[in-house]
């Protein structure tokens, strides 16, 4: 026996492969530094877990509407219009179990078989894999160092064909920490609107931006971008939810009755009292967001500075999000052997390039502790001087 074809199509996790082999690797003892995971080292709010145990309490423990509960979409189409300046009405809003999710499903609802999503390189791993599940073709686009690792309107034509659908743009990025500029944005949207190409548009790392950078929301842009626009974002970077699995979708009321239909049939509701910690996240403080901000710049400051130390290694300068490509490619070594080698020497883990669409660069996540970039980042210029 066989599983389905589509499933035999799928590349797992390496960022999770890695992640999981440097846990292991500590559970015995093994003094790892690990840079492969995306997570936030913070831990959550004290009064967005005061919300959810809250809820516990009062036995909130029951299904929700598939969509979400009406009190958590209302504060997220608040949200939205005052940060990012976009009308969403709640029913155009889906709570799914994370960005990742909701990601998914933006995808499930818009893509036919053999329909082609262009996808910028470096990409987050998951978006090509998610398109392969919907039977659709994932075209990779390269894009150069120099331009930020973000696609030009000119790659962007060079890339589209009779058969391309959708266009994903993920800023900040994940793994570049590159963010789009309104005008870089206003660009790629006048090709999209005059193919009517769709724009999935993925905002989860909206609030990790440094050096003045502003974030930009594409949807914002005329009424015909928003028409063609999924906005996608959650509670897991900012507010320091990953295990929640709590993000959302806004979109064109077409798209949104879709993807709920989906979702009922699928996942039903996202957890009912994590939705009630999700609502605390909305409408309490900030404070926390922006002492994590601050941490985050500090520590990108400090790996920067450690980087141009370590020579045969370049690297751009991350804008927003808390990850940094390394160039490796002066080492000899692709992405992958430098990673595996890096692991077996010096104990530290950092994710292969090759998993994001370019085998030149590694990314390191500096979502870890200064003590640990400090040592971390000090192995690895034993390792590249040692070759």
């Amino acid at each position: 026996m066989e599983t389905a074809s589509r499933l035999q199509k799928l590349t797992p996790s390496l960022t999770l492969a890695i992640d999981s082999k440097a846990k292991a690797l500590k559970a015995e003892g093994v003094d790892v530094i690990n840079f492969g995971a995306g997570e936030p080292d913070f831990d959550t709010p004290d009064h967005i877990k005061a919300a959810a145990m809250g809820s516990l309490d009062a036995g909130f423990t029951k299904y929700t509407p598939s969509s979400g509960i009406p009190e958590l979409r209302a504060a997220i189409a608040e949200k939205l219009k005052a940060d990012n300046g976009l009308d969403y009405k709640p029913s155009q809003i889906i709570v799914n179990n994370g960005a990742k999710h909701s990601c998914f499903n933006a995808i499930l609802a818009a893509i036919e078989p053999e329909d082609e999503v262009i996808i910028p390189a470096p990409y987050w791993l998951s978006y090509p894999e998610m398109v392969k599940i919907a039977g659709g073709v994932p075209i990779i686009v390269p894009t150069k160092a120099e331009n930020g690792y973000k696609i030009t309107p000119e790659e962007f034509e060079a890339a589209m064909s009779p058969k391309t659908r959708m266009i994903i743009i993920n800023s900040p990025g994940n793994p570049t920490g590159s963010i789009y500029t309104k005008e870089e944005l206003e660009a790629l949207a006048e090709i999209a609107v005059s193919e009517e190409i769709l724009i999935l548009s993925d905002e989860i790392y909206e609030k990790l931006i440094f050096d003045g950078q502003k974030h930009f929301s594409i949807a914002t842009i005329s009424k015909e971008v928003y028409n063609l626009t999924f906005t996608v974002n959650g509670f897991s970077k900012p507010y320091a939810m990953t295990g929640w699995r709590l993000g959302y979708v806004a979109a064109p009321e077409w798209a949104a009755k879709a993807i709920d239909s989906l979702q009922s049939q699928t996942t039903s509701n996202p957890c009912s009292f994590a939705q009630k910690g999700a609502l605390a996240a909305y409408k309490g403080p900030q404070d926390c967001v922006t002492q994590m901000v601050a941490e985050y710049d500090a520590r990108r400051a400090l790996v920067i500075g450690l980087v141009e130390k370590i020579e045969k290694l370049t690297y751009v300068r991350p804008q927003g999000a808390f990850y940094i490509l390394l160039n490796v490619a002066k080492t000899g070594l692709t992405s992958t052997q430098f990673a595996e080698k890096l692991l077996d020497k010096q104990n530290v883990a950092v994710v292969p390039g090759i998993a994001f669409g370019d085998d030149e660069v590694v990314r390191l996540s500096y979502a870890t502790s200064r003590e640990n970039i400090e040592k971390g980042l000090k192995r690895i210029g034993e390792f590249v001087a040692g070759l």
